[in-house]
């Protein structure tokens, strides 16, 4: 395996696969992006160009170091890792990488972006070397912003893989952790849904509506959560407290195995979120825009707060 500048292969050039390439091509690295549809790839550069053009990045600089390539055998037939970006279907990615597994180079680092399937069972038919390689890499959107990658190790994955995985996320400027154990959803979805989970049983019980779910988390322990986690918060507070607390709240606390029935009457009506104009939440196309500039502009804030030099 190189440890300078890398080959780097993302299988996946649409919503994550333009923005994982772009981390590397920025720290110099030489990227090639595939995928299947031949728009998604020509659009894949320009959209690194506009996401550049938005953080005040020269995207010339970038850019010159990137290449789209439609055939998949082709675009990994140099790398030294290999991503994959498509969709959360385990069928779907257990076939890139049969084929990825027999275009690459033998020492390839075979990476995973799934966000909950279990990185052992998308690599369940590849034969043992290349299991071995296999390792999930879970970038959070947009990639080029969010600084977290959860390093998966799979039931197989070989340490000196998880271990270089990590160091190369590292390198080009993440935040990655470790997840030792390969369990579904890894860390940062199971807390994020468990909250979910919660959120929408209150509404489906008529406790409150969508609105105030929303308001209730951004103006109180949402502000908190940036610099303090759920674990220094328990500390901050005391364990016998927190003890406390959780004695007289669990029991009440949804445990439901599976997702709410609101979810499907509302997908039903045909309320599937902003890009139907209703969700749990009523959307205008105006409304919908302003969240996503809204949150694009404040990740570069807090980027550009925690790299500002302090006195």
């Amino acid at each position: 395996m190189m440890h300078g500048s890398l080959s780097v292969a993302v299988v996946g050039a649409g919503l994550m696969g333009h923005g994982i390439g772009q981390v590397f091509a920025r720290a110099g690295h030489q990227v090639v992006l595939t995928d299947p549809a031949p728009d998604v790839l020509a659009q894949a550069i320009p959209r690194v160009e506009r996401n550049l053009l938005a953080e005040g990045v020269d995207a010339a600089g970038v850019t010159c170091n990137m290449a789209t390539e439609p055939d998949l055998g082709r675009a990994v037939a140099n790398a030294d890792l290999v991503i994959e970006a498509a969709p959360e279907k385990l069928e779907l990615k257990q076939r890139i990488f049969a084929e990825v597994a027999a275009a690459a180079p033998s020492h390839a680092v075979l990476a995973s972006n799934t966000s909950v399937i279990p990185v052992t069972r998308i690599g369940e038919h590849l034969d043992a070397e290349a299991r071995g390689r296999l390792v999930g890499t879970h970038w959070w959107n947009p990639p080029h912003l969010i600084p977290l990658v959860e390093v998966v190790r799979g039931e197989h994955t070989r340490m000196d893989v998880f271990e270089q995985a990590f160091a190369w996320l590292a390198a080009v400027g993440k935040a990655p952790v470790k997840v030792h154990r390969d369990v579904t959803g890894f860390i940062g979805n199971r807390l994020q849904h468990a909250l979910w989970r919660e959120a929408i049983a209150l509404v489906a019980d008529g406790v409150c509506d969508a609105e105030a779910i929303d308001t209730v988390v951004k103006n109180s322990f949402g502000l908190r959560m940036p610099v303090l986690g759920p674990m220094e918060n328990a500390d901050l507070v005391g364990l016998e407290l927190t003890r406390d607390v959780h004695r007289v709240l669990f029991p009440e606390l949804h445990d439901d195995k599976t997702y709410s029935p609101l979810l499907d009457r509302l997908v039903a009506q045909g309320h599937g979120g902003m890009r139907s104009g209703q969700g749990l939440r009523a959307w205008t196309p105006g409304a919908a825009e302003d969240v996503r500039q809204r949150l694009a502009a404040h990740l570069l804030r807090m980027l550009r707060a925690q790299s500002a030099p302090r006195t």
